[in-house]
C-alpha cells in the first residue's frame, strides 16, 4: 500500500495539519511541529496535542503515515561546540514534541562540516548527536534525509548515511528518508529505469531498505550531479514522470509516508491523485 501526501501547513497550530492533509486527498503528510526558522518556540499546548491526535484518528492517519520535519537551523555535525550544543538542544526538543504528539519518526538533514572539520569527524558528530538524543527520548525514530550535497552538507552519498547508521547504538531507532530531487542532484540518475534500478540496488547493498522510513517526492530543476537543491513540480523537471511511475509500482516503497515538497501547492491535489493512479 502506498501512502501519499505532502508537507502541509501547520499554521495556527499542529492540529491544523491533519485537516490540511485531508483537504488535498492525502493518505500521508509531513509537518513542522514548531517554526522551522526559529531556535525557540512555545511548548505545544495540551489542547493542540489532544486535537491533533483526535483528528489523526478521525481521518485515519496512523503514526507510520506521518513524517514530521525538524528545523532547518539544526546542524548535528556542527564543528564548533556552541553551535553543536545549540543544535543538539533544538533536536531534542523536536524529538520530544514528536513524543508528545504520539508520532514515531522525525526527519532531519544530517549536518554540515562548514569546512572546519573532516568529513569523517562530522559524520561521527552527527551519530553522536543522534545517540545522545535517543538516550533521552523514547519511541521516536531519527530519520536521516539524504541531501543534494550543496555546500558542505553531508549525507549526499549512501555511504555517508551508512557510516552514520553504523555509529548509532540503537539501530531500531534510526532510519532514512530518500528525496528524489536530492538523489538526482547528488549524482544518482533516477530519471530512467536502468538508473533507478542501479541507484536503489546500490541503496539496498550499502544501507538497506529495512531502514527506509519515508520518501520525499520532488522533481528537480537542476541537472544530474548539480549538487543544487531546487525542487520542481512532478513531471516538469529534469526527472520527468518516469521516476514517479517507477516508485509507485515498486513494492519496496510500500507502507511509508511518501511526501510531496513540490513548489506549487495548488497542484498538490492533482499530483497526489496522479500518483495514486500510477499505483494501479
Amino acid at each position: 500500500m502506498k501512502y501519499i501526501g505532502a508537507h502541509v501547513s501547520s499554521s495556527g497550530g499542529v492540529e491544523n495539519a491533519p485537516l490540511n492533509a485531508k483537504e488535498i486527498g492525502a493518505t500521508a503528510f509531513a509537518l513542522f511541529t514548531k517554526n522551522q526558522r526559529q531556535w525557540h518556540s512555545s511548548p505545544l499546548s495540551k489542547k493542540s496535542i489532544e486535537t491533533f491526535k483526535a483528528r489523526c484518528e478521525e481521518f485515519g492517519y496512523k503514526p507510520f503515515q506521518i513524517l514530521p520535519h525538524d528545523s532547518y537551523l539544526i546542524n548535528l555535525g556542527h564543528p564548533e561546540q556552541e553551535g553543536l550544543e545549540k543544535s543538539r538542544a533544538a533536536f531534542l526538543d523536536e524529538m520530544q514534541r514528536c513524543e508528545q504528539l504520539g508520532l514515531d519518526r522525525l526527519n532531519f538533514h544530517p549536518g554540515s562540516h562548514l569546512g572546519k572539520i573532516s568529513i569523517s569527524q562530522c559524520l561521527s558528530r552527527i551519530a553522536e548527536s543522534i545517540n545522545i538524543t535517543l538516550d533521552k527520548t523514547n519511541g521516536v525514530i531519527a530519520v536521516i534525509e539524504n541531501t543534494a550535497g550543496q555546500g558542505t552538507n553531508l549525507g549526499h552519498t549512501f555511504e555517508q548515511i551508512a557510516e552514520i547508521i553504523s555509529q548509532v547504538e540503537d539501530k531500531s531507532r534510526v532510519g532514512v528518508c530518500i528525496d528524489t530531487c536530492h538523489s538526482f542532484a547528488a549524482g544518482y540518475d533516477l530519471s530512467n529505469k536502468e538508473g533507478f534500478n542501479n541507484a536503489f540496488n546500490h541503496f539496498e547493498s550499502i544501507v538497506g531498505f529495512k531502514y527506509l522510513k519515508g520518501m520525499h517526492l520532488n522533481d528537480a530543476k537542476k541537472g544530474l550531479n548539480s549538487r543544487v537543491d531546487r525542487h520542481h513540480s512532478l513531471g516538469q523537471g529534469e526527472l520527468g514522470e518516469e521516476t514517479f511511475r517507477l516508485l509507485m509500482k515498486d513494492y519496496r516503497f510500500d507502507n511509508i509516508p511518501m511526501i510531496l515538497e513540490t513548489p506549487d501547492t495548488e497542484l498538490w491535489s492533482k499530483e497526489i491523485a496522479q500518483l495514486k493512479d500510477w499505483t494501479t
